[in-house]
């Protein structure tokens, strides 16, 4: 495996800065896309990291060295990345950026025009080709260079989003905030000047080294600050982001974590009630959303996990909403690109207007028990296969993306991750014993020499 091999992922460019990931391969990258993706321009942004700077100069380089033009949105979040390729008709772009991951980490996420991802079997391959066929620039070759245009579009974001919220309908709630010194905090600041609620704004400021802790909500101790709060201030929810803003977790008046499918269901149950149509999930999601699509007379579509699999069906069969378990939500009204704040903006709304608490409308929700655990991926793919022979006559066995199994009253899903060195293990059951029961028999399984 070569320096690229390791790199490219299934959807996105992504690795350690600077042994992984460098200003020569932001280079090679920005000359490897603009020959792919053949735009007249190519919308950047880039989030806060701390190697961010330096290889967007030198990706805009490699782009320019092409011939093609840029235009620099600046440090951003990736749905306004996305928002404004698709919006404004451009013919593809770069979004610097490792979204969740630690600090040493940075990365590239490339979309085609509309926003259309490009991952590992719709581009990031031949991108690679392209790549490693490059040769060196000479005076004899070098075609009129591309030019650079800079633009602020925050409010052209904030003027998009706010089309989705009832601002009268909402009450001065008080909501706590943590943007994790990311790239949401940039909207965070501007939304608390519209919205008729408190916001006590947790980590405003950008910082790419997360001093406060890692840009990932989905990791428990991650939102540990943020749970106190809630309770401290008394404030109806709070709520989380990652480093690149694409991501929302919801915390409960009580301080408790909300499951991402918790509240997919709840936004589904409310908002999408005899829509008729395509509403998109991941493999692990619970039964619940499942459930809940089918009650409100729509259509369940399952995709691999990744954003590139869920907004490449969400936007070729124009599914009208769709949610990964990882708490990606994307709305067909929304250009089908990432709308968190969409749904916190539901949230406002429904505490709003029902008068009830966050968790007391979740609460119907929780009809099953979930639970998950990581595993190192030493030897991932022998562990899953060891898996899926001691579950070879389950009633229904699937290695459509990783090794999902169902029985009647419980069932898991095991998959290598995409973006880390780790196996995912998520399993759902009827009861609390019968959860308990089938986590201790897998991971048996998964640790036995």
């Amino acid at each position: 495996m070569d320096a690229l091999d390791k790199i490219f992922k299934a959807y996105d460019i992504r690795g350690i800065y600077p042994t992984e990931i460098n200003e020569d391969i932001a280079h090679k990258i920005g000359r490897g896309t603009a020959k792919f993706l053949k735009a007249e321009k190519i919308v950047i942004g880039r989030d806060n990291r701390l190697s961010s700077d330096s290889l967007f100069k030198a990706l805009c380089d490699g782009i320019q060295d092409e011939g093609v033009d840029i235009l620099d949105i600046g440090i951003t979040t990736t749905p306004i990345f996305y928002l404004v390729v698709a919006k404004y008709g451009y013919g593809g772009g770069v979004m610097i950026s490792a979204s969740h991951n630690p600090k040493e980490y940075n990365g590239f996420k490339i979309v085609k025009s509309g926003s259309m991802p490009v991952g590992e079997e719709s581009g990031l391959l031949e991108i690679k080709k392209i790549i490693k066929k490059l040769k060196s620039i000479s005076l004899k070759n070098k075609i009129k260079r591309g030019k650079l245009e800079q633009r602020d579009v925050i409010e052209h974001y904030l003027k998009n989003i706010l089309r989705f919220v009832d601002i009268e309908s909402i009450k001065p709630l008080k909501v706590v905030v943590d943007t994790a010194n990311g790239a949401a905090g940039l909207v965070v600041k501007e939304l608390d000047k519209r919205l008729p609620i408190t916001m006590i704004h947790l980590f405003p400021e950008l910082d790419g080294r997360f001093p406060n802790h890692q840009p990932n909500p989905m990791h428990p101790a991650a939102t540990a600050v943020l749970q106190e709060k809630v309770l401290k201030q008394k404030a109806d929810f709070g709520i989380a982001f990652d480093g690149d803003g694409d991501r929302i977790l919801f915390i409960d008046e009580k301080g408790k974590r909300i499951n991402p499918n918790y509240i997919a269901a709840l936004i589904v149950n409310r908002f999408f009630k005899r829509a008729g149509g395509r509403i998109s999930f991941d493999t692990p999601t619970s039964w619940v959303l499942r459930e809940e699509i089918k009650k409100t007379g729509n259509i369940p579509i399952c995709t691999k996990v990744g954003h590139v699999y869920l907004k490449e069906r969400i936007l070729r069969q124009k599914a009208i909403f769709g949610a990964e378990s990882s708490g990606h939500y994307y709305l067909l009204e929304d250009y089908s690109v990432e709308s968190p704040f969409f749904v916190f903006f539901k949230i406002l709304e429904l505490i709003s207007k029902e008068g009830k608490s966050l968790s007391v409308m979740i609460k119907p929700f929780q009809r099953y028990f979930i639970n998950g655990a990581v595993f190192k991926a030493d030897n991932a793919e022998k562990k899953i296969k060891k898996v899926e022979k001691f579950y070879k006559y389950a009633p229904r066995l699937s290695l459509y993306d990783g090794l999902s199994v169902d029985y009647p009253n419980w069932h898991f899903v095991l998959r290598i991750s995409h973006t880390e060195p780790i196996m995912r293990l998520v399993v759902e059951a009827k009861t609390q014993k019968l959860l308990d029961a089938k986590m201790k028999q897998i991971k048996s399984i998964l640790e036995k020499k």
